[in-house]
């Protein structure tokens, strides 16, 4: 029974989530921001059932079946997003300056991540300094170009970051291309939210049960069955971008879903509520997601994006990183 019921929260979550992304993306656009900006909202609202799965596992005292959830969702993201789109499309392809934007905010995340799962860091320390990077990315996504190119730095580092959002905004504008919303968007946005932080509640309670039953640890449940399942949604849409060319599009949600799990998932419930998880396991999920990190960002700069013998590498690491995890 708690099969059925895992299988009918899962669909319901994930079907919600992608009908909470387009009405979002509607609002948005109603509303004038940023295509950058944009894409942020869209990347949250994809990430509604990881969150909501981490936070009600955290909030139960299952503080390792968070962890496993947001960052395995990472990892499998990195790995489905960019590794499994790269096989399926032939190439993709980045721009540099793409890469090395969402790339060092990407890495920032993961070396915090690293941090506060080792308890190197307390969640709160990890959360401001998580923000410290984050909150300046927003501000100037959600600025336009006119006003990014007034943004007081040194002349060559305003026009790069202004060439680097402006190169990831030229794919996102024909990758997302929303209708303006109406008046039954908002209830529409509103309604897939409650459904998808009810499902995934459900979702998260019965996977533990589950696994409890079965006798898999929780790391197991958390970052593998839990974070595949809630990632699936962005993987289409990653898969459905990158055939159609839009490799910067693709990079950025693979990258800006990542940063929402971990401070959304992860450190800002940590931070309140505390995460207590087994000795190890979390340390092992945090170590892979921040190699996984850097294997990828290194794969693309080399090679101006990911082929299908660079996605199989960065597959290759997912598959080590579930070996490890059974054996664990």
């Amino acid at each position: 029974m708690e099969a059925v019921v895992f299988a009918l929260s899962a669909a319901l979550s994930l079907g919600a989530s992608v009908l909470l992304v387009s009405r979002l993306e509607r609002v948005g656009e109603r509303l004038g921001v940023s295509e950058a900006l944009l894409g942020l909202i869209a990347a949250l609202a994809a990430d509604g059932p990881e969150i909501t799965s981490s936070v009600t596992a955290i909030a139960g005292g299952h503080g390792t079946v968070g962890i496993g959830v947001t960052l395995g969702s990472n990892v499998f993201n990195l790995a489905a997003l960019l590794g499994i789109s790269a096989l399926v499309a032939g190439r993709i392809r980045f721009h540099r300056r793409e890469i090395a934007l969402e790339g060092a905010v990407g890495i920032w995340m993961a070396v915090v991540s690293v941090g506060v799962v080792a308890r190197f860091l307390p969640a709160v320390v990890g959360l401001l300094l998580a923000l410290v990077v984050f909150v300046p990315y927003v501000a100037v996504s959600a600025e336009s170009p006119a006003a990014r190119a007034r943004i007081r730095l040194p002349a060559r580092w305003s026009e790069w970051l202004a060439r680097a959002l402006a190169e990831e905004e030229a794919e996102l504008a024909v990758a997302i291309r929303p209708k303006r919303a109406d008046r039954r968007d908002g209830l529409v946005g509103l309604t897939a939210l409650v459904v998808v932080v009810g499902a995934s509640v459900a979702m998260e309670e019965q996977a533990t049960t589950i696994g409890a039953r079965m006798g898999w640890s929780q790391i197991i449940v958390g970052g593998l069955i839990l974070a595949a399942v809630t990632s699936l949604p962005n993987l289409v849409a990653d898969i459905y971008l990158s055939s159609r060319g839009r490799g910067g599009a693709a990079l950025s949600e693979a990258f800006n879903s990542n940063v929402f799990n971990v401070i959304v998932g992860l450190l800002l419930p940590g931070a309140i509520l505390g995460i207590a998880s087994e000795a190890g396991s979390g340390q092992l999920v945090a170590l892979a997601y921040a190699a996984l990190t850097c294997v990828a960002l290194a794969l693309a700069f080399r090679g101006h994006g990911l082929t299908r013998l660079t996605g199989s590498i960065i597959i290759a690491g997912y598959c080590v990183f579930v070996v490890a995890m059974v054996a664990a």
